[in-house]
C-alpha cells in the first residue's frame, strides 16, 4: 500500500469505463507521481486518508473525516450536485469537474441529428427497413439559421463545427454582451428567445438544467417555432416540457426532435415518444467518447501541477475558504 499517494482513484466506475485506465491515463501524464487505485472499500479507507487528490464519482463523508492531507477532489461527472459540497467546503477542499471533456462528442451528435433531418436520412433508413427502392426529396442544411441555447463548451463546440456548412447561427447566453462564436447573440429574456426561434430552423438545447431553464421549451415556445424546425436537446430532459412536445410533433407543429435526454429518463417503453417517426431518440450517449479519461486525465493531472504553483484550477467549482 503506498503511502502518502499524490492522487487516489476511488473504485465505482463510469459509463462503462474502467477506473484502472483511468488511473493508468493519470500515471502516464504524471510518471514522477503515486497515482493508486483503490479498488476496494478496505483500500478507499487506508488511501483517501493520507491522499492530496481524491478522484471519482463521488467521495464518501466518512472517508472525508480521515483524509487531513486532501486539497482536492476531482469529480468524474459534469455536474456535482451528488457530491458532499458542504462537508469539503468545511474541511477546506478545494472541488473540480469534469465539464468540456463531453463537448466533442455531443456536439458531433448534435450536428449529426440536424444533417440527418436535413438530407432526411431517417426516411432512408425506414425505406431500406422495407426492401423498398423509392426516391424521397431531401433538404439542406446550408442556408439554415440555428440557435444554440447555452455557449458553454457544448453551444462553443457545435458552433465551431457548424461553421464549414454556411449556416447563420444565434448563440442565447445569460450575458449577452460578452459576445460569443455565433453571428449573433442574444440573452435569456423571453422577447429575445421566441425572437432567435421564429427565426431557426434548427434549434440546439446546450444550456444547464436550472430553476431558470426548467421548462424553457414549453407550448409557446414550441409555437413560435416554424413548421419545419427541428428541436435537438443534448442538454437536460426537464429543459423541454415533454407533453407538450409530444403534441408538437403529433400535430406536426414542428418537423421533428432529436432527443438524447428525456424527462423522465430512462424513457419508459410505452411512452408515445418512441411510436413517433419525427422523433429521434438516444439513450443518454452523446457525450460517450473513448477520449473520456485521456480529457479528464489532462485536467486532473494539470491541476495536480497548480496545486504546488497556486494557479487557478481548471473547471473549479469549490474553492475553500482560506484557513
Amino acid at each position: 500500500m503506498s503511502e502518502n499517494p499524490d492522487i487516489v482513484v476511488l473504485r465505482e466506475g463510469t459509463e462503462g469505463l474502467s477506473m484502472e485506465s483511468y488511473a493508468e491515463a493519470l500515471r502516464e501524464r504524471l510518471p514522477d507521481r503515486t497515482v493508486v487505485h483503490a479498488r476496494t472499500p478496505k483500500m478507499e479507507r487506508e488511501l483517501v486518508a493520507d491522499a492530496r487528490v481524491v478522484t471519482g464519482i463521488t467521495v464518501d463523508e466518512a472517508l472525508l473525516a480521515r483524509a487531513d492531507r486532501l486539497e482536492l477532489f476531482a469529480c468524474t461527472f459534469a455536474g456535482t450536485d451528488h457530491v458532499p459540497m458542504d462537508v469539503l467546503a468545511e474541511r477546506g477542499v478545494a472541488v473540480t469537474n469534469a465539464g468540456g471533456i463531453h463537448a466533442p462528442g455531443i456536439a458531433e451528435q448534435a450536428v449529426g441529428n440536424m444533417l440527418v433531418f436535413s438530407r432526411r436520412l431517417h426516411e432512408g433508413w425506414r425505406r431500406k427497413r422495407r426492401s423498398e427502392w423509392r426516391h424521397f426529396q431531401s433538404g439542406e442544411l446550408t442556408g439554415s439559421t440555428v440557435t444554440v441555447i447555452g455557449l458553454g463548451s457544448i453551444g462553443q463546440a457545435v458552433t465551431q463545427r457548424l461553421q464549414g456548412f454556411e449556416v447563420e447561427t444565434i448563440g442565447v447566453r445569460y450575458t449577452p454582451e460578452k459576445g460569443g462564436p455565433t453571428n449573433e447573440v442574444v440573452g435569456f429574456d423571453e422577447d429575445a428567445i421566441h425572437d432567435a426561434l421564429s427565426r431557426s430552423r434548427y434549434v440546439v438545447v446546450a444550456c444547464p438544467l436550472t430553476e431558470a431553464t426548467r421548462g424553457l421549451i414549453g407550448e409557446s415556445e414550441l409555437a413560435t417555432m416554424p413548421t419545419d424546425a427541428v428541436l435537438v436537446n443534448t442538454a437536460r430532459g426537464p429543459i423541454v416540457d415533454t407533453d407538450a412536445l409530444v403534441a408538437a410533433l403529433r400535430s406536426n407543429k414542428i418537423r421533428g426532435a432529436a432527443l438524447d435526454v428525456t424527462d423522465p429518463e430512462p424513457l419508459p417503453a410505452d411512452h408515445p415518444l418512441w411510436d413517433l417517426e419525427n422523433c429521434l431518440i438516444t439513450p443518454h450517449t452523446g457525450g460517450h467518447t473513448p477520449l473520456h479519461w485521456d480529457r479528464l486525465a489532462d485536467i486532473v493531472a494539470g491541476n495536480l501541477e497548480r496545486l504546488e504553483t497556486g494557479e487557478p484550477l481548471e473547471n473549479q467549482v469549490l474553492t475553500p475558504e482560506p484557513n
